[in-house]
Parts: structure tokens; C-alpha cells; sequence
């Protein structure tokens, strides 16, 4: 009995020790977790899941919905952590692809910047809505009264075009070597050509030459500039501007680029950046992935994320802000994306 009492002591030691010694590690890791991240800073215990992170890169015109709409819900729901850096979607891609920015998940507008990491961080992307263009203006501008009668249909569309190409018209847009923006908007003014029936002079004056520099801004400083009434006008996605309050000019379907059904009319449009590479159109659509490598493995947090944005909550709040919500749709291989991801789309 003696024996037996000694190993069953010896037993309970060695558990409580363990206990113990799980208890000191997590409290050390909670305590080295970056300060960078936004967390909902769960209590430590041995029962307590340490929560991991969501490190997402988004388009700089996302970047209100999702610090502000997206990210704290997802972290009261999941209870993981959360940060998001926004630029042109463009730029952000290649800047992944050169090793320069690590995040594990991306959400671009426009498929270009998903080619530009595939394959070697994900082989799938999932679409889930689209943002149309429009053309934001300053209230107080020389120009607001004109403009307003456009957008309330007083006027023609066709006037937009000419007001824009009127010398001293301050117009601005992002840079097309960077962001989906930016080239969407040089190719919507070559379909009101087609569509609009507005002319090729009138066309390139709006651009002043599709590189024209000194309306070149970036995706984050173009509606800070709109707003601080530095310019007349600018190009913008319209659930940016419903979600800045600025009045905008709402444009066709055939040229927003935002609509599903009119993708062929997109694709038909092309344009030529500085370097000398032709690049088509496509519909500007809100897409989706989780990104691992080696080196940098993808989280649980970041599944959840892109979960979280097919949720019921995050499409109520998408189609509130002015998106267009599209089917979940999985791009690529679908059969790489994780099951739960899968369980909540079709395939293309």
C-alpha cells in the first residue's frame, strides 16, 4: 500500500507541476504579443486559448470599412487579434511578392493585385462584392452647383466629361501604376467615349494624358486632399464616398465598372502605363485570401478573417457602406482554400 500511495503522490506532483509550468508560458507569451495589433486582450489562465492574429492588407479606399466596420467586430466575435495597413491595391500586392510586406491575408479591389501573389502565397482568392466607380466633389467648389445638377440627372453625364476637361478644373485620381483605382478610372473615361459619345479631345484633356503627375495622388491622400478643398473633383469608389459623406456624381453602369452583368463591356477596355504595358479592364470586385509561405504561415485568425467577411454581419454592414454584394464566389483552386471557406461559396 506504502508503494502504491508513494507513485500515486509522485504522480499528482508531476501534473501540478505541469499545470503550473503551462500556466507561466502563456502568461509570458500574452505578455510579448506585439502592441501593434488591435486585441480584445483575454484574461490568462491554463484554460485561456491564446488568440492569434489577423494581419491584413487592404485597399487604401478600404481602409475605413475595415478598421472601423470590420475589424472590432470580428474581434468581438472571434476574440483574435486584428490590424490592417491599407495602400493601393497594386503597390500592396508587389510589395508582398517582393518579400517587403508580410501580412496573411489580402483584400483587393480588382483582380490584378491577386495575380501578382499567386502562386506563390495562395493559388485561390474568394470574390464577394464589387465597388463601383463615381465622381466625388468638394460642396464648396466653383464647380458643386453644376455638379450636383449632374448627379441629380438635371443635367446630362456627358456634361461631367466636358466640366472636367475645362482648363482650370482641379481633378484627382490615383496613381494606375499602383491601384485598380487608378487605371479603372483612365479606362472608364474610354468607354464614355464609346458609350457617352463624348469625344477624344474632351477625353484626353480630363486625363491631361493618362500619366498626367499633377493629378496623381495616393489612394489614402486623395479624398483627404477632395475634402480639404484643394481640388474640384475626384475619382473615387462609390461606397468611399457614401462613407466620407461627399457628394458624388453616381456614373452608368456600362462605365462604373461595378456592375457584373456589363464584365464584357469592362474587359473590352485597356489602357497604357508609363512603362509601356498594356493593361485590360475588369470588373472592380472586393476579393479575398489567406497568404502563407514557409517562413510566414498563415493563422487561424487569418481563416477566421476571411470567414468573418462572408458572415451575415459583414455583408449587412458591406451592403449598407454602398458595396454590391456578389455571391461568394471561390477564384483559382478552389479545392487549396481551407473548408471553411469552401463551405460558404460556389466555385467559378
Amino acid at each position: 500500500m506504502r508503494g502504491r500511495t508513494e507513485v500515486e503522490f509522485v504522480r499528482a506532483f508531476r501534473s501540478r507541476f505541469a499545470v503550473a509550468l503551462t500556466a507561466l508560458v502563456t502568461l509570458v507569451a500574452g505578455g510579448c504579443r506585439s502592441s501593434s495589433a488591435v486585441s480584445s486582450s483575454p484574461t490568462v489562465s491554463p484554460s485561456t486559448v491564446i488568440p492569434s492574429l489577423a494581419n491584413v492588407a487592404s485597399a487604401g479606399s478600404l481602409q475605413l470599412l475595415m478598421d472601423k466596420y470590420m475589424g472590432p467586430p470580428f474581434i468581438a466575435k472571434t476574440g483574435d487579434e486584428y490590424q490592417n495597413q491599407s495602400a493601393g491595391s497594386i503597390g500592396l500586392a508587389q510589395e508582398i511578392a517582393a518579400g517587403e510586406l508580410t501580412p496573411n491575408v489580402l483584400v483587393p479591389i480588382g483582380s490584378a493585385p491577386m495575380a501578382l501573389v499567386e502562386p506563390a502565397f495562395t493559388t485561390w482568392a474568394v470574390q464577394f462584392a464589387a465597388s463601383p466607380l463615381a465622381v466625388a466633389y468638394y460642396p464648396q467648389g466653383p464647380h458643386a452647383p453644376e455638379l450636383k445638377k449632374i448627379s441629380e440627372g438635371k443635367l446630362p453625364m456627358t456634361d461631367l466629361f466636358t466640366l472636367m476637361a475645362t482648363p482650370g478644373f482641379k481633378l484627382g485620381r490615383t496613381d494606375p501604376a499602383l491601384d485598380s483605382q487608378g487605371q479603372g478610372f483612365v479606362e472608364m473615361v474610354g468607354l464614355a467615349e464609346k458609350y457617352l459619345g463624348i469625344s477624344a479631345a474632351t477625353a484626353n484633356a480630363v486625363l491631361g494624358g493618362s500619366n498626367d503627375s499633377s493629378q496623381i495622388f495616393s489612394e489614402t491622400a486623395l479624398e483627404p486632399t477632395l475634402q480639404a478643398g484643394e481640388l474640384d473633383a475626384a475619382s473615387a469608389y462609390l461606397p468611399q464616398a457614401v462613407q466620407l459623406g461627399l457628394p458624388y456624381v453616381a456614373l452608368p453602369d456600362q462605365i462604373n465598372f461595378g456592375d457584373p452583368s456589363d464584365a464584357s463591356i469592362y474587359e473590352s477596355a485597356s489602357m497604357t502605363l508609363s512603362t509601356g504595358t498594356v493593361v485590360n479592364g475588369s470588373l472592380l470586385d472586393l476579393e479575398a485570401s489567406v497568404l502563407s509561405t514557409a517562413s510566414n504561415p498563415a493563422t487561424p485568425a487569418a481563416i477566421a478573417f476571411v470567414e468573418f467577411l462572408l458572415s451575415s454581419t459583414a455583408r449587412s454592414i458591406l451592403k449598407s457602406e454602398g458595396y454590391t454584394l456578389l455571391s461568394p464566389t471561390l477564384l483559382g483552386q478552389a479545392s487549396a482554400a481551407p473548408q471553411r471557406i469552401r463551405d460558404l461559396t460556389t466555385s467559378s
